[in-house]
């Protein structure tokens, strides 16, 4: 990889780091819902006029949108909410690479190597550890219904991978590549009503409505960041690199996002992990690298051999 690419894959890595920081400021100032919505709104409109809708069925268009939108994102958004420490939240979220894995195996029989299964274990174990402290030895408090949503929002991260399979199999079918990032401004026109539903049912109208006229600084930063910076340039990035390079090339360096999330949220939002949740982290961290590079490795020794 060129180190101009290099780069803007550090970038895109440092935007999304960072965006678990600014949901955490966002849902501070309204309905981690309402933010949802307008977070989709802004991502989707004007950009669908410059964008052309992908060359799939729409029901993945759709599909991609309810779990990506509509599911993980309402649970991750939610549960930071409700107390869900961003730097953790960060980390956490990753083992969507569990359910991917699984999903995967089950849906399209592809065999799990016994190297994602050690590796998943371990980063399995990592989970237990970052969140066994709740509240104690001044680490920031993880509540439990907040971290179990995080894991739902993992869950349906790893659907949304698994449409994206399905989509990128009927785009082959009639010859031709799905373009990621028109898939991702296309389904930002599925979550806004949905949310805006949930906001009013769960906020309630009047509250909602507040939120809207009395909207600050913060919270249209966030909107705007999370739009524009996170979905948009952070997506534009990232599928520019992956057409360019392969899977292996650009998609290690993702498993960067944690770190960059876990400093953002020390530096800005002050808050501290326990030493049995660093431990954790890294533990699940490196759970990921085996079972992701673990055949890579093994395949380079076999040769050498």
């Amino acid at each position: 990889m060129k180190t101009r690419d290099k780069l803007l894959a550090i970038f895109v890595v440092l935007l999304w780091g960072i965006n678990f920081t600014v949901i955490k400021l966002g849902v501070n100032e309204m309905s981690p819902f309402l933010l949802v919505a307008l977070r989709y709104t802004v991502a989707a409109l004007p950009a669908i006029l410059f964008v052309k809708r992908p060359d799939i069925s729409w029901k993945y268009v759709v599909l991609y949108g309810m779990t990506v939108g509509v599911g993980q994102f309402s649970c991750l958004f939610y549960a930071s909410n409700i107390g869900m420490p961003a730097g953790v939240a960060s980390v956490v979220l990753q083992s969507q690479a569990f359910f991917t894995i699984l999903f995967a195996g089950v849906l399209f029989k592809e065999k799990i190597r016994k190297g994602q299964i050690v590796g998943l274990i371990i980063a399995g174990a990592g989970l237990y550890f970052i969140s066994g402290s709740i509240g104690g030895n001044g680490g920031t408090a993880v509540p439990k219904a907040a971290f179990f949503l995080t894991i739902l929002a993992a869950l349906f991260w790893g659907i949304s991978n698994i449409v994206v399979r399905y989509a990128s199999k009927e785009a082959e079918a009639h010859g031709k590549k799905l373009n990621m990032f028109s898939m991702v401004v296309w389904s930002s026109l599925v979550p806004p009503i949905p949310m805006l539903t949930a906001a009013i049912i769960i906020t309630k109208p009047l509250q909602v409505w507040n939120q809207l006229t009395d909207i600050n600084g913060t919270a249209i930063f966030s909107i705007v960041y999370l739009a524009l910076c996170a979905t948009l340039i952070g997506y534009g990035i990232w599928s520019t690199l992956l057409a360019k390079y392969s899977a292996g090339e650009v998609a290690p360096l993702s498993l960067l996002v944690p770190v960059a999330g876990l400093i953002t949220a020390q530096i800005v939002l002050k808050e501290k992990l326990t030493a049995l949740q660093w431990v954790g982290g890294i533990i699940i961290i490196s759970g990921l690298l085996i079972s992701n590079f673990s055949h890579l490795l093994l395949n380079k020794l076999h040769k050498k051999l």
